[in-house]
This record gives structure tokens, C-alpha cells and sequence, in this order.
């Protein structure tokens, strides 16, 4: 094999803070070879986004760096902001996780291609012009000679990230970095970011780094596969090892916490139980043997070394007990066993005999198209729902699924406000547009909401006592506030001891408990999820949705849930319908659209999602390869 484009070895990152040492990166080594591309998989705080960040010498003055990046056979550590100038976009580019704020929303698209082709290369601006028409055909923009005049804020999320990756290749890079270059985006412009980065890699010859917390990424994208846990790699392979043969606890957790959506849900996904840990003061131990299932004594002396294995010498893990790791289990039994879920309460009862919590006829939105400075004038109609028809019965879920800008958000703020426009909707057999305000106030008790992201819909003046108590108090609990708070903390799995803390002291997955908790308060009948776990790692992820399953199956409760991420919508949903452009194109049972999709849309969106398993994801792709399109036409 030739010799690495990049080569890091003992990279170490530490910030100052009041508590102490934070030690971000520890000890992290790798060669990256061209062509190649190199997954970094793990949970937020693992340190992958530092490990990047060092690399283009992009971190803060007080942050401590030692060890070795070399790059080409140059050391990058020590050098100058200037020097590294020099290697940022031409040796090395990198695609960064928010286009928006990665692009100048004050300058054009083609002025910032203009900037980045003769901030290292001595060419004329109308020779940079037409390189940059010709980045933007590449990447799949339509009228590239016309949309080098747009700037950033009239593309959408997908068209901007295009927008980077071809900034990023404006100089044909050797390195390639790619930061979570999908995490916001629809599953359909998640593939196509995906085809455009291979496209971009085949065109440069460029070694690539892949940083994601999806699976499915990663066995769609990368050659070899780096698992980063407490800033230090604790295991490394070929992709097809490791996640047919993981031989670090982590890893095996990863793997079983991510819902496949080519396999159906039968059984609950398997949680990493508890969090990682706070980088500061570490003890000399396994720092994953606090949640791991097969911790021994041993673990505790000191920390593991990330070494080869002696029947796989390609193959390191950083486990004492990698050796007697088979399958993901050890001595034949499962590592991580799946929780136990309560009985269904409405499982003996048929759906035709359920009582229907939510009935929507004939729901429609429309908002004006306006034009004029001044003086305003309708030139238009956008038909948000487009008359929507459905139904959902006690203790069972529907997901509407579609792309962003299809209608899936204001068909539930249109629900939620009970006071459809034009259309009906009947909540336990009461028709909302017949409910006086009194009438209106008293039924929200039986729909309840929870939002995309936990951190922004609770208040952070607000201890969780008082977050929780506050729909009991507004909607007139007439019962024992402070014991039905208590009653709720046990219900989502929080320790009423935590009551009086602030939402900041939570991580994310536990301030979704939170949200949820609130949102049971009132002993709802409906509950309106609304992306509920798309801001969470996907080992948290798996706790929050089992929750969700356990609860509908414990109070019977109904769920209309709203997500892009199809994994999530096939594990928890019993029934699907796809909508686009305001209108649903398919619907019936999530096996039987899964399965069996009948629409173009729904195949479409079906084919787009990625499929954690890289022997599974290559047959896909090669079966598809012989009838694909264009990138541009996609």
C-alpha cells in the first residue's frame, strides 16, 4: 500500500475549565490512506469533532495540543495560523456540520467559489468563474451559471451543504474531512449529500474522513472504521469487521441500539444504560466499565491499551475481554440483553373494536402567496394539507413520513391547535370545530405535544418540579400536584431526587424524559411526537424509544409521530403515511409499506435510507447502480 496521506499519532487535546483538565482527545492514532475513507463513529463528547478540529488547527489558543499530525510527511502541529492557511481548502478541506453558518450570508455563492479557488491558485476571476460553474454542475445544482448570483439563505439546507462540499473540492484536496455532513438533512438529500461526497472523493483521488453517530452512514461510506469513547479510540477495523464481528462492549452496544429498517421490529432495541463519562480527573480504569455488561475486577486497575487481536492482527480493540468476544456475545449469551416491556394492554382487543382516539376528515392549510414592497398582492396559494383523511385508534401509533417542506409539521399544529380552518377533527368522539373555549381548554388535556428539541421547549428558569407541574397547574389538577410529579419522574425512568435541578443539569436524553413526563401529565389520550429522538445519540436514541413503546403499551395511549428518520418510524409505528406536497401518496401497515411500497415517493424514500450493515448496503448499491440517474436530476 502506498505511503499515508495522513498520519496521526498520539494526538492529545486538553481544555482549561473551573473544574479542572478537560482531556477531550486521548491518545488517538491513525493513517489515512488515498482513496480510502475512515468512519469515526461515537457518542456526542467522544471527542471525533476535536480530533478534526486539531487536525485543520481550527481550536482555540488555550487549548493544549501535543503529539503528531503529519500531513504529506509535514508536520501540522506548531505551524502558524498562516502557515496552516496554506494547507486549509487546498491540501486539506473540510465539510462542515451547519452549511448555513459555514457560508457568508453577505456575499453570493459564486463570489465565496471565486475566494476559495484564488485563495490558492494564481488563476484570473473569469477562469475562477467558470471553475466554479463547473464545481456547482458536479455537486448537482441545476443552472449553475445562473445560481452563482444566489446567496445562502435562497438554497435549501441541501442545496447549501452541495454549496460547501464544492468549496471543499475547489482545489482538488488531498484530505477530506467531513463533520456530520448529513445530521440535519431529509433522507432523500441525505443520500444524495452522500453520492456527492463519493463523487467528489473519485474526482480528487482524496483520502476522506466520514465523522457521523449514524451506523448507517458509516457502513454505506467508509473503507476502515474508528470507535472513539471517553476521547480515545477503543476500536478499529475494516467496516465489514466491525460490524459483523465487534470485539469492543461500545461497539456491540452501538450496533444493537440502532433500529434497522430492513429488518422488522419485533424486539425492543438494546440501551447503553447510564452516560460517558465527564472528562475531567479520569480514573485510571476502563472508562466504559461503568456501563458495560461484562465488566470484571480487572477493569478497574487500569485502562485497556487499544491492541491487535491475536486471531485478527488488522482487527484492535481496547477490551480485556475482546478474546472471548463471538458474535456479539460471550459464552454464548447475549452481551447486552433488550429490556423487558409491559404487557399491551390492548393487544387481545381488534383495531376495528378499538375506540378511535383522533379522527381527521378532509384537513386542509392553505397559506397566500404575496408579492410587493409596499403595497401587498396575492399572486398564489400554497397548499400546506391538502386535505388529509385519517384515523387512530387507542394504544396504537401512525407516523407521517415525507420530506421537509411537505406539510408534516403544520398538519400537527393544525391538530394541535383544534381549530381547523377547513376540514374536521374529532378527538374522543368530540368534533373540535363545536368546542366553545371553555370546552376547547378542557380537552387539551387529552392531546399533548413533545417537541423536536428538549433543550429548547423547556424553560431554563424553571426547576423540573415546576416544568412538570406547570400543565397540572394551568389545565386545573385537582388532585396532589407534588406526588403526581413524583408519580411521572418514576414513570419515564428519572430519580425524583433530581426534581429540583434545572433542565442545563440533564443530557439530552434525559431532558426528553423531562418533556415527556410534562406531556403525561394530564393523562393524555394522544400524545404528538413531533421528531422526538432526532437530536439524540443513537445509544440514548434507543432508550427514549423504547420508553415510548413501553408507555403505549402500559396506558394505551396513541401516538401521531412525525419523523424523517424511517429506522425510528418502522420500530415504533404500527401504521405509516407518506406525504408529499401536502397530500399523503400512501399509506397501510408500516410491514406492508416497508415491505411492499406501491408509490414512486415511497420507494424513492425507502431506497435513500441507509442501512447499518455494509454487506447489506453493498448489495443495495449495486443492484441500483445499473439504472441510477444523475446526481443533478435526483
Amino acid at each position: 500500500m502506498t505511503s499515508p496521506v495522513l498520519s496521526v499519532k498520539d494526538l492529545r487535546v486538553n481544555f482549561p475549565s473551573e473544574a479542572g483538565s478537560v482531556s477531550a482527545v486521548r491518545g488517538v492514532d491513525f493513517d489515512l490512506y488515498p482513496g480510502r475513507t475512515l468512519g469515526i463513529v461515537g457518542e456526542s463528547g467522544s471527542g471525533k469533532s476535536v480530533t478534526s478540529m486539531s487536525i485543520m488547527g481550527l481550536l482555540p489558543d488555550y487549548a493544549k495540543i501535543t503529539g503528531s499530525v503529519k500531513f504529506d510527511g509535514r508536520e501540522l502541529l506548531g505551524l502558524s495560523d498562516k502557515q496552516m492557511s496554506d494547507i486549509r481548502g487546498n491540501g486539506i478541506g473540510m465539510i462542515f456540520q451547519d452549511p448555513l453558518s459555514a457560508l457568508t450570508p453577505v456575499f453570493d455563492i459564486g463570489s465565496q467559489l471565486v475566494e476559495a479557488i484564488q485563495a490558492h491558485r494564481d488563476v484570473g476571476k473569469k477562469q475562477a468563474l467558470k471553475e466554479a460553474t463547473e464545481l456547482l454542475d458536479l455537486v448537482g445544482i441545476p443552472d449553475p451559471h445562473l445560481r452563482l448570483k444566489s446567496f445562502p439563505h435562497e438554497f435549501s439546507g441541501g442545496m447549501r451543504q452541495r454549496v460547501v462540499i464544492a468549496i471543499a473540492i475547489a482545489n482538488n484536496p488531498r484530505v477530506l474531512i467531513a463533520d456530520e455532513p448529513t445530521t440535519a438533512l431529509d433522507v432523500t438529500i441525505q443520500a444524495q449529500i452522500l453520492d456527492v461526497i463519493k463523487l467528489a472523493q473519485r474526482e480528487t483521488g482524496a483520502a476522506t474522513i466520514m465523522i457521523t453517530h449514524d451506523m448507517g452512514v458509516v457502513a454505506e461510506t467508509a473503507d476502515d472504521v474508528m470507535v472513539m469513547y471517553a476521547g480515545r479510540p477503543v476500536e478499529r477495523g475494516d467496516v465489514d469487521t466491525i460490524f459483523s464481528q465487534p470485539r469492543m462492549p461500545y461497539t456491540v452496544g452501538l450496533l444493537g441500539s440502532t433500529p434497522r429498517p430492513d429488518v422488522s421490529a419485533e424486539e425492543p432495541l438494546t440501551p447503553i444504560v447510564g452516560s460517558p463519562p465527564v472528562l475531567v480527573d479520569l480514573k485510571q480504569r476502563c472508562q466504559f466499565a461503568p456501563r458495560c455488561p461484562v465488566a470484571q475486577p480487572a477493569c478497574s486497575d487500569g485502562e485497556p491499551p487499544l491492541i491487535p487481536l491475536d486471531d485478527a492482527p488488522s482487527h484492535q480493540s481496547a477490551c480485556l475481554r475482546a478474546p472471548e468476544i463471538r458474535n456479539r456475545k460471550i459464552d454464548g449469551e447475549l452481551m447486552f440483553k433488550p429490556p423487558q416491556l409491559s404487557e399491551d394492554v390492548m393487544a387481545s382487543i381488534p383495531r376495528d373494536e378499538r375506540p378511535a382516539t383522533l379522527e381527521v376528515t378532509d384537513l386542509r392549510k392553505e397559506f397566500p402567496l404575496t408579492k410587493g414592497a409596499l403595497v401587498k398582492r396575492r399572486v398564489g396559494t400554497v397548499k400546506a394539507v391538502d386535505g388529509l383523511t385519517f384515523d387512530i385508534r387507542k394504544g396504537e401509533c401512525m407516523a407521517i413520513v415525507g420530506e421537509s417542506g411537505c406539510g408534516k409539521t403544520t398538519t400537527l399544529l393544525e391538530i394541535m391547535d383544534l381549530k381547523p380552518e377547513n376540514g374536521t377533527v374529532v378527538l374522543n368522539g368530540k368534533d373540535a370545530a363545536g368546542m366553545s373555549n371553555s370546552e376547547r381548554r378542557e380537552a387539551r388535556k387529552d392531546i399533548q405535544i413533545v417537541f423536536q428539541d428538549p433543550m429548547s421547549s423547556l424553560n431554563p428558569r424553571l426547576t423540573v418540579r415546576e416544568v412538570i407541574a406547570e400543565p397540572l397547574n394551568s389545565l386545573g389538577f385537582d388532585g396532589d400536584v407534588d406526588a403526581r410529579v413524583n408519580e411521572l419522574m418514576g414513570l419515564v425512568g428519572l430519580d425524583s431526587s433530581q426534581l429540583d435541578r434545572f433542565p442545563s443539569h440533564f443530557s439530552g436524553g434525559q431532558r426528553q424524559r423531562i418533556g415527556l413526563a410534562r406531556a403525561l401529565a394530564t393523562n393524555p389520550s394522544v400524545l404528538v411526537l413531533d421528531e422526538p429522538v432526532s437530536a439524540l445519540d443513537v445509544s440514548i436514541q434507543a432508550g427514549v424509544i423504547n420508553l415510548l413503546e413501553d408507555l403505549k403499551r402500559k396506558l394505551g395511549l396513541s401516538y401521531l409521530f412525525v419523523a424523517h428518520d424511517l429506522s425510528v418510524v418502522r420500530h415504533l409505528s404500527d401504521s405509516v403515511a407518506v406525504m408529499y406536497k401536502g397530500k399523503f401518496v400512501e399509506s397501510g401497515p408500516t410491514d406492508e409499506i416497508f415491505e411492499n411500497p406501491q408509490a414512486d415517493y415511497t420507494k424513492k424514500l425507502l431506497e435513500a435510507i441507509p442501512i447499518p450493515d455494509p454487506a447489506a448496503a453493498r448489495q443495495r448499491r449495486n443492484a441500483g447502480s445499473a439504472n441510477a440517474s444523475p446526481i443533478s436530476q435526483k
